[in-house]
């Protein structure tokens, strides 16, 4: 009945798809033959219209015959042998007209399922046919030639010009304009900075650069998602065996049935016509057509879904596990807080850092001077740099040596302090000194992605009953990330065997999705129902053998995927179910004597159409999440990307509060509180200002209404007076001392006003920019 899959082999050329009308073509000559001979039983001639009829039926029976013959060979049962019986039974009671338009149904259903698949694939196989084949390689004498993909190494430097898709992962070498949307699904532009990781299979959207191959070809993200393509449509989708598992109570059932029908009424021709109404295209067909769907729309989220059955099971999940590290956090490390000794200067000491550290290939290292850039430091060329493993590196910087790592020696009081505050906020601390001593430590986080809430929730809603997360890190550090994101349980200190047998134990309870980035959730990814690899980090060996590989860097996508595969799921057993249903009351009537098989033939080919046509609503719908007016993202940008300079803010407030508790005596200490006063009223509060005016009414139609930002409006009233409150302090100071009766509600705004900040950040971050996909995943590494 259905055609069969044609494979895909990664890396090579896709070949062309068929021709429409090479499609349709058997349907078209075998509706103008029954057509034909309509017309010339009208004109008389019926002799010659029943042998055009009969001639329809064996061109239709003798393939049928000859795949279900195939089949039974190699001992596949399936409902297809219906469509044979009722062919050969038409035959046999010299029904030639019922048998032409059973064999016109079955054309129909094939050229449907043709058309649906084109239509449902296209998606994936666009990616096999724009995968790159060469690449232009920079030569040592400062040529360019063309090189095929194969030959290129990493390190090797290329040129990417206009138009071009990008060949590897690299670095770009300058600024980079590029149309992600093949890779991550978003049709905005995107700007990519010198330094800045791209990912293969982009196009390049501007103007030519050069790019630094950080993987071979074969390695790369879109070598991968060619390969997972390749490998989703040259899979049958689930339904199919589904199908065949039907087939063992429905085929025996329509047997009994025709059976039953020819023995009491004694009319053969009952028993034909049992046959023709459950010829089952519904469920060979239109359930098939409504998975390739789900996988063709996964695919266009930035999911590859290797096949039909691993999308089913995704749609039957009630389990989900999910790693820390990568996953639920950016997994790339960020400089949360600078903090000096006594009288020491913040930038300088992030400046002496990052120029140390400019040669190191550690990812500490690329943190610190990703960093000090966004600051908009200037780093200098260290010299002497040596690099002991475990222990840090050192360097001379404008003349003097600088240390950057572990803390040698006995610390000083505040280090001391510093470190336990470090711990208890679950960050690490990257101590920077020279030859006189520490100067300061860089406190780093692993930030949790802000859409990773969002998305818990959304899966919660999609039907999921029980969230886990699992991780080798600290249990006092995986229960912070647990209780922000949400989850039901958290399970820390997990070796890589520890989580393959946890899985195993979910797995045993219900269906299990896991999801992880790293090479230690590879066993865990195997033990899983459907495993899930985030494949935008480039862990080659974990998304080897996930069932699904998020190819973007964006959490949300899961959510994404799972409401897809619901839907795709729910739309194939409806097709199925309506189909069959219909079918057998089709049946029960044709046993009685009231329907005959032409009539039934006719019936039977208006419900398949019926069918498959609800299956193609699989292509749309489903998905809970709106996409935001063009404006709207504008305006999300923007605002996230001030988050950067309130944050700068807020690390001087709260080194201002600090020094107010600990020395309101030092003469520093006034200077600074009004610089900080300062910043916060020219800064922070045109931003939330500005936010109120323009960013929340425009998200208010987006999300449902204005009551859905009336609570963070409500928290820039609480800022304002904060810092009022603040400013009040600082005209109460005229002898530019602070008075001893002042420093406890100072330090109660100073504090109070850190943690409404920094709370009313992370609300904004992960309700609001993790709405806009763009926003959302360069977030984090803000």
């Amino acid at each position: 009945m259905g055609s069969e899959p044609r494979e895909c082999v990664p890396g090579q050329p896709a070949r062309a798809p068929r021709r429409a009308w090479t499609e349709w073509a058997p349907l078209v000559l075998l509706t103008v033959a029954v057509l034909a001979g309509a017309a010339l039983w009208l004109a008389g001639a019926h002799d010659a219209a029943r042998l055009l009829w009969a001639a329809v039926t064996v061109v239709a029976l003798v393939p049928a015959a000859w795949t279900t013959l195939r089949r039974l060979w190699l001992r596949q049962f399936g409902v297809d042998v219906i469509a044979v019986l009722a062919l050969l039974g038409a035959l046999l009671v010299r029904e030639y007209l019922a048998g032409a338009v059973i064999a016109v149904m079955v054309s129909t259903g094939r050229a449907l399922e043709e058309y649906a698949q084109r239509r449902a694939t296209r998606d994936l196989r666009a990616l096999l046919e724009r995968a790159p084949r060469q690449a232009r390689r920079r030569t040592a004498d400062g040529g360019i030639e063309v090189v095929p993909l194969d030959r290129v190494a990493v390190g090797d430097r290329l040129v990417v010009g206009p138009g071009e898709v990008v060949p590897v992962d690299g670095v770009v070498e300058e600024a980079a304009t590029l149309d992600e949307s093949v890779v991550t699904g978003e049709s905005q532009l995107v700007t990519r900075a010198a330094g800045e990781e791209v990912a293969s299979g982009v196009v390049n959207a501007g103007a030519g650069f050069g790019l630094r191959a950080r993987r071979n070809a074969a390695e790369s993200t879109y070598a991968g998602i060619v390969r997972l393509a390749g490998e989703a449509t040259a899979r049958k989708a689930p339904m199919v065996r589904l199908a065949d598992r039907y087939a063992a109570a429905f085929v025996p059932f329509t047997l009994v049935l025709a059976g039953l029908a020819w023995l009491l009424s004694g009319e053969f021709t009952r028993a034909v016509a049992v046959l023709v109404v459950a010829t089952p295209c519904p469920l060979l067909l239109a359930t098939p057509i409504a998975v390739v769907s789900g996988l063709s729309r996964v695919a266009r989220r930035g999911v590859l879904v290797r096949d039909g059955g691993s999308l089913e099971q995704l749609g039957r999940a009630r389990t989900l596990l999910l790693d820390k590290t990568g996953t639920l956090t950016a997994g790339r490390p960020r400089a949360a807080e600078v903090v000096v000794a006594p009288g020491g200067d913040r930038d300088e000491v992030l400046r002496l850092a990052a120029s140390v550290e400019q040669l190191s290939p550690h990812v500490l290292a690329a943190a610190l001077v990703r960093q000090a850039r966004e600051r908009g430091l200037a780093l200098a060329e260290p010299t002497q740099v040596t690099e002991e493993p475990g222990r840090g590196v050192s360097g001379r910087v404008d003349g003097r040596m600088v240390h950057v790592g572990q803390l040698a020696g006995e610390p000083p009081e505040w280090a001391g302090r510093l470190g336990e505050r470090a711990e208890r906020a679950g960050r690490s601390a990257v101590w920077v000194g020279d030859d006189n001593g520490p100067l300061g430590a860089i406190l780093l986080e692993d930030p949790v992605r802000p859409d990773a809430r969002r998305t818990v929730r959304r899966l919660r809603e999609a039907g999921l009953s029980r969230l886990v997360m699992v991780t080798g890190d600290r249990p006092g550090t995986a229960r912070q990330v647990a209780q922000v994101v949400g989850v039901d349980d958290v399970i820390a200190r997990c070796s890589p065997q520890e989580k393959a047998d946890r899985v195993r134990q979910e797995s045993a309870r219900a269906v299990t999705v896991m999801v992880g980035d790293g090479v230690n959730d590879a066993p865990a990814l195997a033990e899983a129902h459907v495993g899930v690899a985030m494949g935008a980090t480039g862990a080659t060996a974990s998304a080897d053998v996930a069932d699904a590989v998020l190819i973007v860097d964006r959490l949300d996508r899961l959510a994404d995927a799972v409401e897809i595969a619901r839907y795709a799921r729910r739309i194939a057993v409806q097709s199925a179910t309506v189909g069959m249903g219909l079918a057998v009351l089709a049946m029960l009537v044709a046993a009685a004597g009231r329907l005959p098989p032409v009539a039934g033939a006719f019936l039977q080919e208006g419900i398949d159409v019926l069918v498959i046509l609800n299956a193609l609503r699989a292509l749309g719908g489903g998905l809970r999440r709106r996409d935001l007016p063009a404006h709207t993202r504008e305006l999300l940008d923007r605002y996230a990307g001030e988050h950067g300079g309130v944050r700068d803010v807020l690390a001087g407030l709260r080194d201002t509060a600090d020094m107010v508790a600990t020395r309101p005596d030092d003469p520093a200490c006034l200077p600074a509180l009004r610089e900080v006063h300062r910043r916060l009223a020219d800064e922070v509060l045109p931003h939330e200002a500005a936010e109120d005016r323009q960013l929340y009414p425009a998200l208010a139609g987006p999300l449902g209404s204005d009551e859905a930002t009336s609570t963070m409006s409500r928290a820039h009233v609480e800022i304002v007076r904060l810092v009022e409150r603040i400013g009040g302090h600082l005209t109460a100071q005229p002898d530019g001392r602070l008075r001893r009766d002042e420093v406890p509600d100072l330090l109660a705004a100073l504090y109070g006003l850190d943690a409404v900040l920094r709370l009313h950040l992370a609300q904004e971050e992960e309700d609001y920019f993790s709405l806009n996909p763009e926003e959302g995943s360069t977030s984090p590494g803000r």
